[in-house]
């Protein structure tokens, strides 16, 4: 059987890299041990945060799946930052464990070219230096030019719990990926291991909630998805507690036996999800740790323990339990575990997330040292896109930085790599402003529609938003604004009077006037049926419109950058004008624009300087500048 695209994995990446493929056009095939598990959380059952809430809102807009499976989930949603200004707000919810897969499967089973198998791949079938095809352990042969890898924590994967158990596993309950793990390595690919761990569940009919702080979520419920509005599910609290000191005198009496400080585990987890034992030895004078109590679903009772994440024995992990407040006669339902697996580090793959030295061969998801589903999601979507193109002989998507945090996540990868597992952060993005979590089908919906991912439905969707958005721009640039009713509403917001009537933009530049109010129910410009998205959109654009400018003509200088391409066969040692390091980081690396040259560790202005003079002695054509 022969197809276009096969997509090896069924989690965030691969469930999102085979809709993405099927959507541009390729017949494409998902292959995966468990059919039943395709898009599992297999840790927190959580999407969105900082970075990470716009990065799903972009996979949405590129008619992805995460947004609308997460919205008909969800049990608990807060937008984060809001003290900070909306220009920053990060949506977040908690979602149904159970449920958020069913949903994922579901949509997945909707995608026209889209098949399934269920079933271990066990090798790839090669052709020369190109991928030609997959044969499964049951002996199941599919032919295909282009294979898309998200083998998640599966390569080799180990579960250390304490010092002396170690378990086999890709995560708990399934089996490891060995032999395809060996075959990799055989091909004479870059190879490293990363750790990174989940914390223990108790049964929340054990919990002594009144020990514990409430915190129930926003009011007026957010959603993730463009391109429908779903009800969620009924909405449940979090709740907060501290780990103190007895916490900590538990922890550090055993932290020999630790998978991770007992000598069991070397490789390197994630700075920004710490393990309990972490947090003891790195923040010695902290007296107490945050705890959150997560629910896992509207089905089960079990809290999920955000907070005490650890590698220690189940019987410390219980003992350390007993000495949170609230939890003093909880059970542990499960424990919870460190696991090691193989990543491949992402500077061996092209900008397509294409390995360089195997054709037709593309990675995504944590095999390319990320953490975290949305980045697991994002790359899907960049893979499944650019291997479908390929199949069609059509030119790559590649997503620039200043387009999307999609952009800056693929080009950190592969031109930076990876020290530790990779998290997206809004100071990732040198153009934060532009990458807003409001703005995200304005600037992905038309690349959506002009590479075919968006069915009918979608695409009047996108039209009537943009043309929404244009309607509110117009009536913002003409309004005027002065009078008793306006008057009223800067008072009750505590904002000055105005003394002559003047342009509603100006008025926008306070930080307590929002058109979100003005054109309300009970405001002063209420009856206009503008749409919420497209309000809150017009709003920033206004309000950061001189920072915002600032941050176009930036990416306009990068962008001439971008535009001057880099043969991939230049002969960088040669450049003896370039530092040395330059030389072996370009070599490397191998950038397609200078641009992306610039943004490699170790290449400094005067070698990006230096490289273009060696780039013009070697072509007539113009350079752009720099």
């Amino acid at each position: 059987m022969r197809y276009d695209v096969v997509v090896i994995g069924g989690g965030h990446a691969g469930c999102e890299a085979a809709n993405a493929s099927a959507r541009a056009g390729a017949k494409t095939l998902l292959v995966t041990s468990f059919l039943a598990r395709v898009g599992q959380m297999s840790c927190n059952p959580a999407v969105g945060g900082v970075a990470k809430g716009t990065v799903a809102r972009e996979v949405d807009a590129l008619g992805g799946l995460m947004g609308r499976a997460t919205d008909r989930s969800t049990l608990h949603f807060r937008m984060l930052n809001r003290s900070k200004g909306p220009a920053v707000w990060a949506p977040r919810a908690q979602c149904d464990r159970g449920l958020y897969p069913r949903e994922v499967r579901r949509e997945l089973e909707k995608v026209r070219d889209l098949e399934f198998y269920q079933g271990t791949v066990e090798r790839l079938e090669l052709d020369g230096d190109r991928v030609s095809g997959v044969v499964c352990a049951d002996g199941t042969r599919f032919e295909s030019s282009r294979v898309i890898l998200t083998a998640g924590t599966f390569l080799r994967g180990a579960i250390r719990i304490g010092v002396d158990k170690k378990l086999g596993a890709g995560r708990a309950g399934d089996a490891p990926v060995v032999i395809l793990a060996e075959q990799l390595l055989g091909l004479g690919l870059g190879v490293d291991r990363f750790k990174t761990g989940t914390p223990p569940r108790v049964d929340g009919r054990t919990v002594d909630y009144a020990r514990l702080e409430r915190q129930d979520g926003d009011a007026e419920p957010g959603r993730f998805s463009h391109w429908e509005r779903s009800g969620g599910l009924s909405r449940l609290p979090c709740w907060l507690v501290r780990a103190g000191v007895e916490v900590k005198e538990v922890v550090a009496e055993n932290l020999e036996r630790s998978a991770m400080y007992g000598g069991a585990i070397g490789s390197q987890g994630p700075r920004y999800c710490p393990s309990i034992e972490d947090k003891i030895l790195k923040f010695p004078d902290a007296d107490s740790h945050q705890v959150f109590l997560e629910p896992e679903g509207l089905e089960t009772d079990e809290l999920y323990v955000n907070g005490l994440s650890t590698s220690l024995p189940p019987d410390v992990q219980r003992e350390f339990l007993r000495r949170v407040p609230g939890l003093e006669h909880a059970r542990m339902t499960q424990p919870g575990y460190a696991i090691e697996y193989d990543f491949f580090p992402p500077q061996q793959l092209s900008r397509t997330l294409e390995l360089k030295m195997l054709g037709g061969l593309h990675f995504a998801g944590q095999i390319n040292g990320t953490t975290g589903y949305e980045e697991a999601a994002g790359q899907g979507v960049v893979a499944g896109i650019n291997a479908a193109r390929a199949a069609q002989e059509l030119d790559p998507w590649i997503p620039r930085r200043d387009e999307a945090f999609l952009g800056v996540l693929v080009d950190d990868l592969v031109t930076r790599g990876v020290d530790e597992p990779y998290r997206l952060f809004t100071s990732r993005a040198e153009f934060r402003l532009l990458l807003r979590q409001d703005n995200c089908l304005q600037r992905l919906g038309p690349t959506a529609e002009r590479l075919g991912l968006l069915d009918e439905t979608q695409r009047r969707a996108l039209d009537g938003h943009l043309e929404e958005l244009e309607r509110v721009r117009r009536w913002s640039s003409k309004q005027s604004v002065g009078g008793p009713e306006v008057g009223s509403y800067l008072e009750s917001v505590d904002s000055a009077p105005l003394k002559h009537k003047g342009p509603l933009t100006k008025l926008l530049l306070r930080p307590e006037v929002r058109l979100a109010d003005l054109v309300g129910p009970s405001g002063p410009f209420a009856g206009l049926d503008f749409d919420p998205d497209a309000v809150a959109t017009v709003e920033m654009d206004l309000k950061y419109a001189g920072y915002v400018e600032r941050d176009r003509e930036r990416a306009e200088i990068l962008a001439r950058r971008e535009d001057l391409g880099l043969d991939d066969d230049l002969p960088y040692a040669a450049f003896t004008s370039l530092s040395v390091e330059a030389r072996q980081k370009l070599a490397e690396v191998r950038p397609a624009t200078l641009g992306q040259a610039g943004r490699i560790p170790g290449v400094t202005p005067s070698d990006l300087q230096n490289l273009l003079v060696e780039v013009r002695k070697r072509s007539d054509r113009p350079a752009a500048g720099v």
